[in-house]
């Protein structure tokens, strides 16, 4: 069973890592455009599979985001990895249903993950 740590960030401080990692991403990147978060859950979904490919299907870019929120909110309890496919995509089994009312409150629970998540690539690189 996993220990979830407790991960209790200020607004104002949530706003300032955000805007400093979607900068980071953007020169990462070498794009023109801060990205958005739609597009980071897409590039964190990608990472999960561990395949980059650039025709991805819309229903794969829409999987893709949804392995994104599975990784995420694994770390709130909400899922736990199950394993992969015959062709290597990541399933997540529910744990706990994610009833989090109002898209605000959704957007920050997935940016506070989001933050966490590439801390940790930071830190293992």
């Amino acid at each position: 069973m996993a220990i979830f740590a407790i991960f209790i960030m200020e607004d104002w401080e949530l706003d300032f890592k955000w805007l400093e990692l979607k900068h980071k991403l953007k020169a990462v990147l070498k794009s023109e455009v801060i990205p958005d978060i739609k597009s980071i859950l897409f590039l964190i979904g990608v990472q999960e599979l561990g395949t980059v490919r650039k025709d991805f299907t819309k229903e794969e870019k829409r999987d893709l985001i949804h392995i994104a929120a599975c990784a995420l909110l694994e770390n709130e309890g909400y899922y736990v990895f199950e394993g992969r496919d015959h062709d290597g995509w990541p399933h997540w089994e529910i744990v706990k249903p994610f009833n989090i009312k109002g898209a605000d409150e959704q957007e920050r629970i997935l940016k506070k993950n989001i933050i966490r998540y590439f801390e940790k690539l930071d830190h293992t690189n």
